[in-house]
């Protein structure tokens, strides 16, 4: 068994009110987990694979392609590859969620 407690682990963004670090990397997928300070922003940019967002904690709003909606936590939500995505934390508190990809870009 194999485990790691993701506060443990190096981030790989630091900058701008996010923290991301990338709790699982295997050929297969990939998860990152990324929290939020309010007002926090992750500009629009496409992936070569398809992601899903899974809201941990706080209120996500995603645009994916032309649409944008929040979030509350427990929800995910699918971003198809190739099409331009952002995330927002519009909300007063921390917001987490984690990034999933799969297969591994």
């Amino acid at each position: 068994m194999e485990s790691r407690y993701y506060k443990d682990l190096t981030p790989v963004l630091n900058a701008n009110g996010m923290v991301g670090t990338k709790i699982y990397v295997q050929p297969e997928g990939e998860i990152v987990h990324l929290e939020f300070q309010p007002k926090a922003h992750l500009k629009a940019h496409k992936t070569p694979v398809n992601v899903a967002f899974f809201v941990l904690e706080g209120t996500a709003t995603l645009t994916i392609g032309e649409e944008s909606q929040s979030f509350p936590a427990g929800t995910i939500i699918d971003s198809p590859k190739d099409i331009p995505h952002a995330v927002t934390n519009e909300g007063d508190t921390l917001m987490r969620i984690l990034v999933i990809k799969m297969p591994k870009p």
